[in-house]
């Protein structure tokens, strides 16, 4: 636990300070207008008005509410039905790339797919996919970053509006004339004769969509390139498939799609040996938790047979990761396809790079041998 002048928050690391941060403190952090003013980002205001309607931001009862509501719409079920046609999804994918010998993962497969999957969940249309992904990317530069080139400012505002706008069109489209979708069941959704505005629909669209693709996109392709790094384990899962659902718990404990998050303290409260005080603000820091090695026995070895092992790379309790079944299929799904049909994957020519991005942990290409 300690003070950070620069971002001007806590920072808190060990498993124990950001489990509990995670169910006590404040998750209403979106930045507001005046926050974005101080790190130079004040022309994204509108940005802040879009992000504090988000759950993501929001606390009981509030969050409470608008979940609820959202359960209705984005059951198990839902999830479960896609199963089958994730596998096929998946299968298109690796036939496109099979007489290549070769396969660049991000752009082949673990960026396509949740773009595609989301698409059908939600109802959008095939030829409004690419864009959809392109602006969601953007929208993640932001959510990402505590700082944002200024170059880059005028485009994902501009993405920020589009999606704003696509959305609300599709609400709009939706209740002329209802489709099948995620976005029709959150239209219809209705607790007690309650039920979400369009405004909530448009705004926790936004999130699902964009958490849902950055989230399996990292997760498929750092996850590939972490098993080529310890061949052990990754001849282990060659060997023995069976252990793809145990091995997808271990990649996302070992390289967190999603590094921090921020909550803000609801009251004084004392953290390893330091006064917090209420209303400051707390980076917290899930990747981090996931190496502590109070909680995880040698936490820099992958193991994909590790047991207990209770990562926070989605989150916790009431503000736990509400895409996570999905998010776990489609790695599962991923996994288990391309270790089947190409069991003597090799990884291949060309740099390794990450994402300039402190909060999604992600590469910017992986290439791989079939």
């Amino acid at each position: 636990v300690h003070w950070d002048p620069f971002l001007h928050k806590w920072v808190l690391t060990r498993y124990a300070d950001v489990v509990f941060a995670l169910q006590r403190f404040s998750a209403k952090c979106a930045p507001t207008p005046e926050q974005l003013d101080m790190m130079g980002m004040g022309v994204l205001s509108p940005a802040a008005q879009v992000m504090v309607k988000q759950m993501l931001f929001m606390d009981p009862p509030a969050h409470t509410r608008i979940r609820g509501l959202a359960a209705k719409a984005f059951t198990p079920r839902r999830v479960e039905v896609l199963r089958e046609h994730i596998e096929d999804i998946v299968d298109g994918m690796l036939d496109e790339v099979a007489a290549k010998g070769s396969m660049e993962v991000i752009a082949d497969l673990a960026a396509p797919l949740p773009a595609t999957v989301t698409g059908e969940l939600l109802g959008v249309p095939r030829a409004d996919r690419d864009q959809l992904k392109a602006w969601s990317a953007d929208f993640a530069e932001l959510l990402g970053n505590f700082q944002l080139n200024p170059d880059r400012v005028p485009r994902v505002l501009r993405s920020i509006e589009a999606l704003l706008s696509y959305f609300h069109d599709a609400v709009r489209r939706d209740r002329e004339n209802p489709h099948d979708g995620l976005i029709h069941a959150l239209v219809t959704a209705e607790i007690d004769g309650d039920r979400l505005t369009d405004e909530e629909i448009v705004t926790n669209t936004i999130v699902t969509m964009v958490g849902g693709q950055e989230t399996t996109t990292n997760l498929i392709a750092t996850g590939l390139l972490t098993l080529f790094r310890h061949k052990d384990q990754l001849d282990r899962l060659r060997d023995d498939l069976s252990l793809i659902p145990s091995a997808v718990e271990e990649l996302l404990r070992y390289e967190a799609p999603s590094q921090q998050t921020t909550r803000i303290a609801p009251e004084d409260v004392e953290l390893g040996g330091k006064l917090i005080h209420k209303g400051e603000s707390c980076l917290v820091v899930m990747g981090a938790a996931n190496r502590d090695p109070e909680r995880f026995p040698d936490p820099d070895r992958l193991d994909l047979t590790r047991p207990d092992n209770r990562h926070v790379a989605f989150g916790w309790a009431g503000h736990f990761c509400f895409g996570a079944p999905l998010g776990r299929v489609e790695g599962q799904i991923a996994f288990r396809k391309i270790f089947q049909r190409f069991p003597d994957l090799q990884l291949g020519p060309g740099p390794i790079t990450w994402r300039n991005n402190l909060g999604l942990r992600g590469l910017n290409a992986l290439s791989v041998v079939l």
